[in-house]
């Protein structure tokens, strides 16, 4: 099956098995990473500008605790 049919076969597919698809892959994508395929040129820009913003952003978060103690406030409420 070519790239193309394969492509072209998605859209028919259930939702669980398209879920199924991707899942194998992210593995695979994974796999060629560890096995030094490395990210691509766009990808690596993509990295890049995500670690720019994460380095520009000044608002640090909150920990996770605490949100979920704030979800937890709202629910019961």
């Amino acid at each position: 099956m070519s790239t193309t049919d394969t492509l072209a076969a998605l859209p028919a597919l259930k939702p669980e098995d398209r879920r199924q698809i991707y899942q194998r892959q992210c593995e695979l994508q994974e796999q060629d990473l560890l096995n030094g395929a490395g990210a691509t040129e766009k990808e690596k820009h993509l990295l890049d500008a995500a670690l720019e913003e994460y380095a520009n952003d000044h608002d640090g978060g909150r920990p996770w605790r605490e949100v979920l103690g704030d979800l937890r406030t709202r629910r019961a409420s």
